[in-house]
C-alpha cells in the first residue's frame, strides 16, 4: 500500500505565495516522476508541473515563471513553491507519482489540498 499525502495548501491574498508538500509512504520499489495536478470547480484535473528523479521539470503555461517544483528523492517528498498567486489558480491541488512495486508501475493520487486565492 502506498499512501500520498499533501498539506500546505490555505487561503491567501492574490500575490502572496504558498507551497505545498507531497511525501510518499509505503511499500514500494522506486518512485518515478511525481507532479502536481489541479482542479478548480467545473473543470477538469490539470497538470500543474511534474518532475524526474533526475530533477526534470515540466510545467503548465500558465505557471510558467511564478511556481517552481522541486524534489527531494531521500525523502520521497516533493514541493510546489506558488508565487504571485492569483484567483484562478483557485482549486484542489492533487500530488501524483509513478511508483514502481514488484515489477508492476502503477499511478497513486493523493487527497487533495485546496487552494483558494482572494482578489
Amino acid at each position: 500500500q502506498v499512501q500520498l499525502v499533501e498539506s500546505g495548501g490555505g487561503v491567501v491574498q492574490a500575490g502572496k505565495s504558498l507551497e505545498l508538500t507531497c511525501g510518499v509512504s509505503g511499500s514500494f520499489s522506486s518512485i518515478n516522476t511525481m507532479g502536481w495536478y489541479r482542479q478548480a470547480p467545473g473543470k477538469q484535473r490539470e497538470l500543474v508541473a511534474d518532475i524526474t528523479p533526475s530533477a526534470a521539470t515540466n510545467y503548465a503555461d500558465s505557471v510558467k515563471g511564478r511556481f517552481t517544483i522541486s524534489r527531494e528523492n531521500a525523502r520521497y517528498t516533493i514541493y510546489l513553491q506558488m508565487t504571485s498567486l492569483k484567483p484562478e489558480d483557485t482549486a484542489v491541488y492533487y500530488c501524483n507519482a509513478e511508483i514502481d512495486r514488484l515489477g508492476e508501475r502503477s499511478e497513486a493520487w493523493g487527497q487533495g489540498t485546496q487552494v483558494t486565492v482572494s482578489s
